[in-house]
């Protein structure tokens, strides 16, 4: 086993926010905690706001072996987390990348989630083939940051069709939006992408109909196969909702923020912990 990977899952670094029963925030690709810095507020009127940092990102170390950086690592990272904090279960709140995390957990800790908003999710690439594919795509991204560096890697980013809705922000958010990726590392970027890509997960569309939690499924009208990634989610979960916001794509928490955080608030009041 390499020297850098230890058999003991590490905390992963976070902030709290708040008082009463736990929510967990769980970043995007290329984000950090500091992504719900605007949602905070209104979710720590409800909850303690647990706001993490996952592999490569934010505070989180970047170590070089890209073992260090799997969906099963990161979990137990969480699960170490909820037990040092004392909490038995708690909600979670995941976009993206971070919302493939949440379903990650609740399907190996289901004792452990007590509801899930789903932002922009997918539970993995169902088709072996299409999975390798999708593998070698995040490996040769991967290959290209350490080779071109951080700033071309986070204008490549940007300029994906997924965030072409960005273009729609105002020029101050979009340039806070690319200073929060820059303060990233071509590291943590790169493992992330070779050990968490979607082309390395297990597909988790089997386990959805097992999940009988809450569940909200947050879809951007703009972002086309997402909503209809939300929608099968939905019908696959037997608790599971989907609501489609107006003029957003990918980034629903940032495109159209005020619908966001009433839905997300919505859902928490709905959904008090007993």
């Amino acid at each position: 086993m390499p020297a850098n990977v230890t058999d003991q899952p590490c905390l992963p670094p976070y902030t709290l926010t708040g008082h009463g029963p736990p929510l967990l925030l769980l970043h995007g690709f290329t984000g950090s905690a500091e992504e719900w810095a605007g949602l905070i507020p209104a979710l720590a009127r409800l909850r303690q706001v647990i706001a993490v940092d996952l592999p490569g990102h934010g505070r989180a170390p970047a170590p070089d072996d890209p073992a260090c950086y799997t969906m099963e690592r990161a979990v137990a990272g969480l699960l170490a987390l909820l037990d040092h904090l004392g909490h038995t279960h708690c909600d979670v709140l995941g976009y993206s990348m971070g919302g493939r995390v949440a379903l990650h957990l609740a399907a190996t800790a289901p004792t452990r989630v007590r509801a899930l908003i789903l932002e922009s999710v997918s539970p993995g690439i169902e088709d072996p083939a299409e999975r390798a594919a999708r593998a070698a795509a995040d490996d040769a991204l991967a290959a290209r940051i350490e080779g071109e560096g951080l700033e071309w890697f986070v204008d490549h980013w940007a300029s994906l069709p997924l965030f072409a809705s960005q273009a729609r922000l105002p020029e101050a958010a979009r340039a806070a939006l690319r200073e929060r990726r820059l303060r990233g590392s071509v590291t943590g970027y790169a493992n992330t992408l070779r050990g968490m890509g979607a082309g390395r997960q297990r597909s988790l569309w089997a386990d959805l109909p097992a999940m009988r939690v809450p569940a909200l499924i947050i879809s951007g009208e703009l972002d086309a196969k997402y909503v209809a990634i939300g929608a099968r989610m939905a019908a696959a979960m037997p608790l599971a909702r989907q609501v489609i916001v107006p003029g957003a794509g990918h980034t629903v928490h940032l495109e159209q923020p005020e619908a966001f955080r009433d839905l997300v608030v919505g859902y928490m009041t709905g959904n008090a912990a007993g």
